[in-house]
């Protein structure tokens, strides 16, 4: 069984989530981001290059140019391997643990397994972000030393970042797995 949805970040943009029930002990959730736009790359390249090319004008200094293209085609290489995530996965399965995958839009991909038995709680947690607050999804792992203490937190979906409507989802589909494993 497979649910969809259209949500939105907490920027307004719009992010689709998946819900996959593979069996009543495992389910897997993925937010999809929107690609690149390549509106957006453009405007920031000819931006770039008309700079140096004005830089170019006045200077008559061949290297600016030079040096605007290769900043230019570095950064946005850059961007696309290590910032920009298209799809972030959770995958909870009840007896053994967690997977957060995250899929960058260079085709990389990052990969964290939490085994259950460190994971005291999946909660919703709430943070000052500039001048608003927003809603995050977070792991509390157990301390071992300390047995009602938590040793981390493990935010989900940091690239996505979800309204708390989705959150919310989410989080109830994820407590009913952890109860019936416990």
């Amino acid at each position: 069984m497979a649910e969809e949805g259209e949500f939105t970040d907490i920027n307004g943009q719009p992010i689709s989530v998946d819900c996959q029930n593979h069996t009543p002990f495992c389910r897997e959730f993925t937010v999809s981001s929107p690609k690149v736009s390549l509106r957006k790359v453009m405007v920031y390249t000819c931006s770039v290059w008309l700079v140096a090319y004005a830089v170019f004008f006045v200077t008559e200094n061949t290297t600016v140019l030079s040096s605007a293209i290769i900043v230019t085609l570095a950064g946005m290489m850059l961007h696309i391997h290590f910032v920009k995530v298209d799809q972030e996965t959770l995958l909870i399965i009840g007896s053994l643990g967690v997977q957060l995958s995250s899929f960058y839009a260079s085709g990389r991909e990052s990969t964290m397994f939490i085994e259950m038995d460190k994971i005291k709680d999946i909660v919703i947690n709430e943070a000052i972000y500039m001048h608003s607050i927003i809603y995050y999804l977070c792991i509390l792992i157990k301390d071992s030393s300390e047995p009602d203490g938590v040793a981390s937190v493990v935010p989900l979906f940091q690239s996505s970042k979800p309204r708390l409507s989705c959150l919310v989802q989410v989080y109830k589909s994820c407590q009913e797995i952890i109860a019936q494993s416990r």
